[in-house]
This record gives C-alpha cells, structure tokens and sequence, in this order.
C-alpha cells in the first residue's frame, strides 16, 4: 500500500479528483495517510476531513523566519513516513532538504505542457494568460518529479488540451483542469502504486 501525503494550497479540486478515483476504484493499492496545507481556511483541509483523513495546516506566516518553517514543514511531513508526496496546487516552494530526502518521491501536476509556460512566476492564472497571450493552440497539463528547480523535473505524464476562440484564461484553466489535470493526477499516482496507467 502506497502512503501518499497531499499538499495544497487551496480548494482542493485536484485532491478532490484523487479522492474520487479511489472510491470509484480506479486508483487502487493507495492510502492517503495527510493532506497538508499552508493555508489553515483552504477548502482542500473539509475535503479531507470529510474523508476521513488528517488534514494538518502549517503557515509559514507562523514562523519567524523561513528557514524555522521548513526545518517544522519537513518535520510534518517526516512524521507520516511517505513514500509519495503529491503537490496538488501547492504554493510554497518545497525546501531543498526535501527534494533532496524525498527524490523521485515528489510529484507535482503544472497547468501546461511542459517546457511551455513554466518556470519561477508560472503558476495558476498566469500560466493561462501567458498561453492566451501567446497564441498557442494547444495546451494541457503535466504531471512532472520534483528536483531543486522549478517544474524542471523528469516528466511523467502529459495530456494536451485544445484552446478554443474566446477562451478567457478562467474558461482555459477550467478546461485543462477537467480534462487533464483530474485526469492525469490521479493516473500517475496509479503508476506509481502499481506500475499501471488507470484508465
């Protein structure tokens, strides 16, 4: 059984998409032993809790200075022996002494088709704007390990998603979210846990 800790930042939707595959089957040999969230009112810690699983916040506005909150953040996520840690829509920039303790035990899922739009300033919104802005016909989501850089890792799944006449970035990012992101997430966890793609 996979221990999985999930990382969020705010609503939930793509932990949401996670949850839903395992009940409905589709994700299996997996236990979500935390979610964690730097964010004590996002919506993603309810979700958990109605599942019945620990949903732990902690800020770094809650410590003095930034590294007293990732030597506390590592202790958190040391204490539920992970053997995957998911950053699903996480916003804090993970401490180097985790990428490091926790290599090729990291996942993250980034809103584009990586090499595009990613990178330090690339994240929610802004990664539909630059899209948009851009003129691509063509985007998707990724779902990328994490190493010391940003969205620089070795990739592991992608799925591309058509950009459409008058996508607005809300419209763009509804769209990869459906169609790619709450897909392939929960996919690569399967893959992870057992060497299989869901379907």
């Amino acid at each position: 059984m996979l221990r999985v800790g999930i990382l969020v930042s705010g609503g939930g939707t793509n932990l949401q998409a996670i949850l839903d595959r395992m009940d409905d089957g589709h994700l299996t040999n997996v236990n979500v032993e935390v979610v964690i969230s730097n964010n004590r009112n996002a919506y993603a810690l309810e979700r958990a809790r109605n599942h019945g699983i620990r949903a732990v916040a902690i800020s770094p506005k809650e410590f003095e200075t930034r590294e007293a909150f990732n030597e506390a953040f590592l202790a958190k996520v040391d204490e539920y022996k992970l053997d995957l840690i998911v950053l699903a829509g996480f916003l804090v920039t993970i401490p180097e002494a985790m990428t490091r303790k926790y290599k090729n035990r990291i996942i993250n899922i980034h809103p584009s088709l990586i090499p595009s739009f990613c990178g330090v300033g690339y994240y929610g919104l802004k990664v539909h704007e630059a899209a948009l802005k851009r003129g691509v016909k063509v985007t998707g989501a990724t779902v990328h390990y994490v190493d010391e850089g940003v969205d620089s890792g070795p990739i592991l799944l992608q799925k591309a998603v058509e950009v459409k006449e008058g996508d607005t970035p809300e419209i763009l990012q509804r769209r990869v979210m459906e169609e790619a992101e709450w897909v392939i997430l929960p996919q690569a966890i399967q893959l992870i846990a057992n060497g299989q793609p869901n379907n």
